[in-house]
């Protein structure tokens, strides 16, 4: 599944509805350059998790917990030499716990993480445009289930009402659709 994200409030609406579908035992693996968004739709899956409070980028400690309508399990391995290290910190504990797992720079640690997932690419469309600030740049997210639970996963958040601006190729804000902040 593809579609453009033209501002962060459509990378938040996208986030918190996708949240919204997920349950205990999801791994996300968010793939992507830096400052392509990636710890905007963590956060916003977080919201969409039900979790209160803010959500930091665990870049400096490496994992973050949070109480949501099930746990959320954020990771980063961005500063890691070996992505040996992230198994040390105990990923395997948290893989098999009943949260969802968030992995930032996931395409890092992927012989690590488990087959069944949900990856996610983020890519800043048109980099090179004057000088606007990354996150006021559009981007492109792909989407792709792997095993049935995530297959499924993508099939529903396809066909969700509250993203049909944004799969058909136009911002909620741009078609009118205003109501849906950050």
């Amino acid at each position: 599944m593809d579609c453009i994200l033209y501002s962060i409030a459509d990378t938040a609406l996208f986030g918190r509805t996708f949240g919204s579908l997920l349950k205990g035992g999801d791994v996300v693996a968010l793939i992507g350059d830096l400052g392509s968004g990636k710890t905007t739709l963590a956060q916003a899956i977080a919201q969409g998790l039900d979790v209160a409070g803010p959500v930091t980028s665990p870049t400096f400690s490496l994992i973050q917990e949070y109480s949501g309508r099930v746990p959320v399990y954020h990771i980063d391995p961005y500063r890691l030499v070996r992505p040996e290290e992230i198994s040390e910190l105990g990923l395997d504990d948290y893989l098999h716990k009943d949260g969802v797992v968030v992995v930032e720079w996931a395409d890092l640690i992927e012989n690590l993480l488990p087959v069944e997932r949900l990856e996610i690419w983020l890519e800043i469309l048109n980099p090179d445009i004057g000088m606007q600030e990354p996150e006021n740049l559009p981007r492109s997210l792909t989407i792709e289930g792997h095993g049935p639970s995530c297959i499924e996963t993508v099939s529903r958040l396809a066909n969700h009402p509250d993203l049909a601006c944004l799969l058909s190729g136009a911002s909620p804000h741009i078609a009118g659709r205003s109501d849906h902040g950050p």
